[in-house]
C-alpha cells in the first residue's frame, strides 16, 4: 500500500504541477515540428509543390511515432521498476537533444541529404521521448490523486499536453506578427521556437529531479518480479491491452485531426492564410485545454464510461458533416465554431483517457500497461493521420478521409459500449485496501 493518500492537498498539488510542466514542455517540443512545419519544410527537401513538401514533412512525423513503442515500452519498464520519476527526468532530456539537433541542422541546399536524415534523426529521438513520456505521466497523475479527484487530476495531462501545443502557437504568432517578417521566418525564424525547446526541457529536467516518488511497494515477493514485465503484461493482462488499443483507436485519431492537422487543413483546403490558420487555432486549442478539467471533474462524478460512449456516438454521427461543412467555409467565425464543436466531441476522450488506461492495471506494470498500447495505436493510427488526410487531398479524394476517421471511431464505440467503468473498478483502489 502507498503512503500517498495520507498526503495532503498542498502536497498533491505540488506534485500535480511537477509532474504536469515537464509534460507541457515535452509536447510543447513535439508540436514545434507540426507547428512550424509550413515553414521549414522548403528547407529541408528539394523545390516541389508545397503539398508535396508537407507530404514529407508528415511522413517524418508519421516515422517519429514509430519509435513512441519503443519509448513506451523502455520509460515503462525503468518507471515499473526504478521509479516513476527517473523516467520522467530521463524523457525530457532526450527530448531536449532531439529539438536542439533540429535547431542547428543545416539545409538541404547545405548539406544535401544529409539534412532530412538529421531531421528524421532527432525526430526519433522526440519520439522515443514522447513515447515513454505518456505513460508515466498517466500513471503519475493518477497515483497522486485521491480516488474523489482522479478524473480531474489525471485530465490535467490532457490540459498540458495541449498546453504544450499552445506554447508552439503562441511563440509562432509572436515571429508571424511581431518580431519577424514572412522572409525572415522562413529562412532561418522556424529554428527559434526548437532552441527554445531544447532550453525549457533543462528546466522541466531540473524540475522534475526535485518531484516525489508514487511508485507503491510491492506487497508480495511475485509482484517484485512482475515489475516492467512485458511478459506479465501480455499473459496476465491481454484483455486489458486490447481495450486500451480499442479505446485509444478513435480518440487518437479525432485528436490529431482536429488538434494538429486542423492548422494545414485551414490553409490547404479551406485557404485561409498561414497566420489566421495559426490564430484560430491558438485560441481553439485555449478553449479545448480548459475544457479538459471540467470533464474529468465530470467523470469523477458520474464515470468515466458515459464520457467515452458520448464521444462514440457523436463522433460517428457529426465527423463527415463537420468537416464535409468545414471544407466549404465561407467565413473564419463558421471555420471556427465547427472545429469548436468538434473539440467538444473529443474532450469526452481526451479528458479521461489517462485516467482509463492507468485503472485498468496493477502498479507493478501499470506505466508499462498504460503507454505500450498506446503508444503502438498512436503509432499505427494518430501518426498517420496527418499523412493520410494529405495523401487523399493530393489524390483528390479528401473526402475518404472523413470516413476514415468515422470508422475508426465507431469501432472505439463498440469497445466503450462493452467496458466496465473504471471508476467502480480501479486497481488503485484495489491496492489503497491492502
Amino acid at each position: 500500500m502507498s503512503n500517498l493518500d495520507s498526503r495532503s492537498t498542498a502536497w498533491r498539488l505540488k506534485a500535480l504541477f511537477g509532474g504536469s510542466i515537464g509534460n507541457l514542455v515535452e509536447w510543447y517540443d513535439w508540436y514545434a515540428y507540426s507547428a512550424f512545419a509550413l515553414y521549414f519544410a522548403p528547407v529541408f527537401f528539394p523545390k516541389q509543390n508545397p503539398t508535396a513538401q508537407l507530404l514529407n514533412t508528415a511522413a517524418i512525423f508519421a516515422v517519429g511515432f514509430l519509435m513512441r513503442p519503443v519509448g513506451g515500452w523502455l520509460f515503462g519498464k525503468i518507471a515499473d521498476t526504478k521509479g516513476r520519476k527517473l523516467a520522467m527526468t530521463l524523457s525530457v532530456l532526450l527530448m531536449s537533444f532531439g529539438s536542439l539537433l533540429i535547431a542547428i541542422t543545416p539545409s538541404y541546399a547545405t548539406i544535401g541529404i544529409f539534412a532530412p536524415v538529421l531531421l528524421l534523426f532527432a525526430r526519433l529521438l522526440q519520439g522515443l521521448s514522447v513515447g515513454g513520456e505518456y505513460g508515466t505521466s498517466a500513471t503519475y497523475l493518477s497515483e497522486v490523486a485521491t480516488p474523489a479527484r482522479r478524473g480531474f487530476y489525471s485530465s490535467f495531462q490532457y490540459v498540458t499536453l495541449i498546453g504544450g501545443q499552445l506554447v508552439a502557437l503562441g511563440i509562432q504568432v509572436l515571429l508571424q506578427r511581431v518580431f519577424l517578417s514572412k522572409a525572415a521566418l522562413e529562412d532561418w525564424g522556424w529554428r527559434i521556437p526548437f532552441a527554445i525547446g531544447a532550453l525549457l526541457a533543462f528546466v522541466a529536467y531540473y524540475l522534475r529531479l526535485n518531484m516525489e516518488e508514487t511508485m507503491p511497494v510491492s506487497q508480495t515477493e511475485s509482484h517484485e518480479n512482475e515489475r516492467g514485465s512485458l511478459k506479465a503484461l501480455l499473459y496476465s493482462h491481454p484483455r486489458a491491452v486490447l481495450t486500451v488499443v480499442g479505446l485509444t483507436l478513435g480518440g487518437t485519431l479525432a485528436f490529431y485531426t482536429y488538434g494538429t492537422y486542423m492548422q494545414k487543413f485551414l490553409v490547404n483546403t479551406v485557404h485561409l492564410t498561414k497566420d489566421r490558420s495559426t490564430i484560430i487555432t491558438f485560441w481553439l486549442m485555449l478553449l479545448f485545454a480548459l475544457m479538459q478539467p471540467l470533464f474529468g471533474w465530470i467523470s469523477d462524478l458520474y464515470g468515466r464510461k458515459p464520457l467515452l460512449i458520448g464521444f462514440g456516438v457523436l463522433g460517428t454521427v457529426f465527423t463527415i458533416p463537420i468537416l464535409t461543412t468545414l471544407s466549404h467555409a465561407r467565413s473564419e467565425w463558421q471555420a471556427f465554431f465547427l472545429i469548436f464543436g468538434a473539440l467538444i466531441i473529443v474532450s469526452g476522450y481526451t479528458s479521461i483517457c489517462a485516467v482509463v488506461k492507468a485503472e485498468m492495471f496493477p502498479a507493478e506494470i501499470r506505466a508499462l500497461g498504460v503507454g505500450l498500447p498506446y503508444a503502438v495505436t498512436v503509432a499505427v493510427f494518430g501518426g498517420t493521420a496527418e499523412y493520410i488526410a494529405l495523401y487523399f487531398k493530393n489524390a483528390g479524394h479528401e473526402n475518404y478521409f472523413y470516413w476514415y476517421i468515422t470508422i475508426c471511431v465507431f469501432i472505439s464505440l463498440l469497445v466503450y459500449i462493452f467496458l466496465k467503468d473504471t471508476k467502480q473498478t480501479s486497481w488503485m483502489d484495489k491496492e489503497m485496501t491492502k
